[in-house]
């Protein structure tokens, strides 16, 4: 057998032997390779924190005294409990145009070809990344919790609660970057991924109970957003930070709404990364 053989056996069966734990193994060196990447360019998180602090100090400061909450006196102390759990789900959320990018990077630069010439799993690659992108909204998180805390926010019903608060928010930031690889790779460029990671956002995150009551929303309005993703999390962690300001809509998603949170990450974090992985394999830079 000539050595070239030998060498073309020894790559192959790496792939042939590709298990649970050899997945996770290559997961988790893709994800050290895209945490590191994180740590020598500190810019890419000193500027996700930027824009939840912004809106924590804007919203609480400017509009907080002005935005009516059914059944409560309007204040800025009265609304930053109202809305820390919203702030939270957007800022877990808004990190999808991070992933997008990040992948979208990755394409343009080779990258993932070179990846895809190895022999490693093959939804490794995007694992890892989503991985490496839970950890920095993790931390983004408790930076952002420490900015809470100081401007008035407080947790009112143990910390292992505020903890399973936690755990949804990451849960549906995990959820979430699924959606942000699939965008990533389907452009042709860093710049459209960021914006193709936002644009559909904003009337997630608005159209929900995040900011405002749904019920100062029209009637027909206010179906879509108890039955938005967002919104679910959102009523989850304040029932569980025990930042229940008014009454509790009557809508069942509302009602359960640790429940619909955990169903609905489910549900996307199992299409999207099928999808993702999917195009992952005909993708090319």
């Amino acid at each position: 057998m000539s050595t070239a053989t030998e060498h073309a056996i020894g790559a192959a069966m790496p792939r042939q032997r590709r298990g649970l734990a050899a997945t996770l193994h290559d997961s988790w060196v893709v994800a050290k390779r895209n945490l590191r990447r994180m740590t020598r360019i500190p810019e890419i998180v000193v500027f996700g924190l930027m824009q939840p602090v912004m809106f924590v100090l804007l919203f609480s400061y400017v509009m907080g005294g002005a935005i009516k909450i059914p059944g409560v006196d309007s204040s800025s102390h009265t609304y930053i409990q109202f809305l820390m759990a919203g702030i939270f789900a957007q800022t877990v959320t808004f990190a999808t145009a991070g992933a997008s990018a990040g992948i979208a990077e990755d394409m343009t630069k080779g990258l993932v070809d070179r990846f895809r010439s190895l022999p490693m799993a093959r939804s490794a690659v995007l694992v890892g990344r989503t991985l490496a992108d839970l950890v920095q909204t993790g931390f983004t998180l408790i930076v952002l919790s420490v900015v809470a805390l100081l401007v008035g926010w407080r947790i009112h019903d143990g910390v292992l609660n505020a903890l399973a608060a936690f755990g949804l928010l990451l849960l549906l930031g995990y959820a979430f970057s699924w959606i942000g690889a699939l965008i990533g790779l389907s452009v042709r460029s860093p710049e459209a991924a960021t914006s193709a990671g936002l644009i559909w956002l904003f009337p997630l995150t608005f159209v929900s109970n995040a900011f405002v009551p749904v019920s100062s929303m029209p009637s027909w309005l206010q179906q879509v957003a108890y039955w938005n993703p967002f919104s679910a999390t959102v009523q989850a962690c304040r029932v569980l930070f025990g930042n229940q300001v008014g009454p509790v809509d009557d809508a069942w998603p509302m009602q359960h709404a640790a429940l619909v949170s955990v169903m609905w990450s489910i549900l996307i974090t199992a299409v999207f990364s099928w999808l993702a992985v999917r195009k992952y394999r005909s993708a090319t830079a």
